[in-house]
């Protein structure tokens, strides 16, 4: 299997290289498993959370071990939106998600007793990779939908041109 090298902080990974569409082959970058890789994308974010950040949101699922990290090192609260619907959510934030990298529509799901812990909230949102930006927007408009207001967007690998402004640390070529 062929690799491509990624590096944050001091740790460097070889992470496979897969191709979701014809013709396109992106690292793929795999937080789960790996909490030396997650401590090191942690710290490297840490310095880029705006201040005043009062929870930090992202999706499931690479990115939950970040953000976890992340919010257990700046005391901070975190949500999480699903990508499924679960048997337990009443009243559900209903947003859908066209992600280019993939090729495909998803749809995120937040349950509206979480989606209560970013009423008034200063929120910034948390993703391991962005590419076109599509599921940072979904997230900024269940923030909004939910009552918060969005500070900042980070992740911590960028891989082309996002179609809005997120904060990163890291990048990855589309080959």
């Amino acid at each position: 299997m062929e690799t491509y090298p990624i590096t944050i902080g001091s740790v460097t990974r070889h992470v496979p290289l897969i191709e979701p569409l014809p013709g396109r082959r992106i690292p793929l970058v795999e937080f789960l498993g790996d909490p030396e890789l997650v401590r090191a994308a942690a710290q490297a974010l840490k310095p880029l959370v705006p201040a005043g950040t009062e929870v930090l949101f992202t999706t499931e699922t690479s990115p939950i071990p970040l953000t976890h990290v992340l919010a257990e090192e700046m005391g901070l609260p975190y949500v999480v939106a699903r990508r499924r619907r679960r048997p337990y959510m009443e009243d559900p934030i209903i947003q859908e998600v066209q992600t280019l990298t993939l090729g495909v529509g998803e749809v995120l799901w937040l349950d509206r007793r979480f989606a209560e812990k970013l009423l008034n909230q200063k929120v910034t949102l948390i993703s391991d990779v962005v590419s076109s930006g599509e599921t940072m927007k979904a997230m900024e408009r269940m923030v909004l939908r939910a009552g918060g207001r969005v500070v900042g967007r980070i992740a911590a690998f960028r891989q082309g041109t996002p179609a809005l402004e997120v904060l990163t640390v890291a990048e990855l070529p589309v080959l």
